[in-house]
């Protein structure tokens, strides 16, 4: 996506709008103080390596990734959402209604030019690509114009976005991450009390799907997209905090990379026990909906013969389920029954 275009033409129509902030360089953790007015505001709160302050509650953010918008919503907030963007599958169920009155601006990444036609207060994403050059814009040319910026902490929290690709984990994702995000976002919003209620109910989601669990010995493969070149889970990403909270083990436990691209020869060499599939709505790699991935597998001479593939072992997950967001927590969930079901855990 290209830079932000016209930034004074856009500073002229936008500063009537926008709510004036700061933001300088922080910390890479995320965590909030608040201080001021009766109401709370200003919020201040270090994130991704800023320091970031909201002088009022938002009343049109723009969240340009999925997962950040259903935190949002989940929170409430969908009357404060001037629009979003950036969508890999329906929305969480139970959400629809409050979705479908938030204007989405494109499925895939928008241009910087369609954000700012939204005349944003509060701009949010799930990854620091998204906010950076390549991506919509660059954070610093959206806080230039007085917009200020959130990206989620879990993919900034032990990770490095320098290089090409998705990222390389320097430590294990922890739910934790995804929680900060929820409890940032609702005190951003001033609904601190609904953070935590959300946050109670995710927890109380796990120890319920995790209760008894135990899959040690059990080989899980995480497969995202793309046929010709698979992009595959690595140790330690929302994948990897699947596999830990069932005991079992990630085939591709070896590579810190958060979707390390690896060839088919390889993956059979590992012959995972089961493959947890991406059944994604977009279009913007090959083999992207869960049927189009099982009809490849089942196909491919070097991959027919593998065990899961021979016994259908499937289970299939939204792609947010497969980025650390909320629905996470789904994916905890429906791994769990599938091992389950499978025989495979204790």
């Amino acid at each position: 996506m290209p830079p932000i275009a016209g930034p004074a033409r856009s500073a002229a129509l936008l500063t009537a709008a926008l709510i004036l902030l700061t933001a300088c360089g922080g910390g890479k953790d995320s965590t909030t103080a608040e201080s001021g007015n009766s109401e709370g505001y200003p919020v201040t709160l270090k994130n991704c390596g800023r320091t970031v302050t909201v002088d009022a509650a938002p009343k049109r953010a723009v969240p340009v990734d999925q997962g950040s918008t259903e935190i949002l919503l989940s929170l409430g907030l969908a009357d404060r959402l001037a629009a979003t963007a950036t969508w890999t599958d329906p929305v969480l169920k139970g959400l629809e209604k409050a979705n479908a009155g938030v204007p989405r601006i494109s499925d895939n990444r928008p241009s910087s030019e369609k954000v700012l036609d939204q005349e944003p207060d509060f701009v949010s994403a799930s990854f620091e690509s998204t906010l950076a050059k390549g991506g919509v814009a660059p954070r610093e040319q959206f806080e230039e114009l007085g917009v200020p910026t959130y990206v989620s902490p879990a993919d900034c929290t032990a990770k490095d976005n320098s290089k090409d690709g998705d990222g390389v984990r320097t430590g294990a994702l922890t739910m934790d991450s995804v929680y900060a995000e929820v409890r940032d976002l609702a005190k951003v919003f001033g609904v601190p009390e609904r953070g935590e209620k959300l946050v109670a109910g995710l927890r109380a989601r796990v120890r319920k799907a995790t209760s008894g669990i135990d899959a040690s010995g059990t080989s899980l493969l995480y497969w995202f997209a793309n046929s010709e070149a698979p992009y595959l889970a690595g140790c330690c990403g929302a994948p990897g905090i699947i596999t830990r909270e069932l005991g079992a083990e990630n085939a591709f436990d070896d590579t810190h990379e958060e979707w390390p691209q690896i060839n088919w020869e390889t993956v059979a060499d590992r012959n995972p026990d089961v493959l947890v599939i991406g059944d994604l709505t977009r279009k913007s790699q090959t083999a992207e909906s869960a049927a189009k991935k099982i009809a490849f597998l089942e196909s491919n001479p070097v991959t027919k013969n593998m065990d899961a593939v021979r016994h259908k072992r499937y289970v299939l997950l939204s792609g947010q389920a497969m980025n650390p967001t909320i629905r996470t927590v789904e994916g905890v969930e429906l791994v769990a029954a599938g091992l389950r079901t499978f025989g495979l855990a204790g």
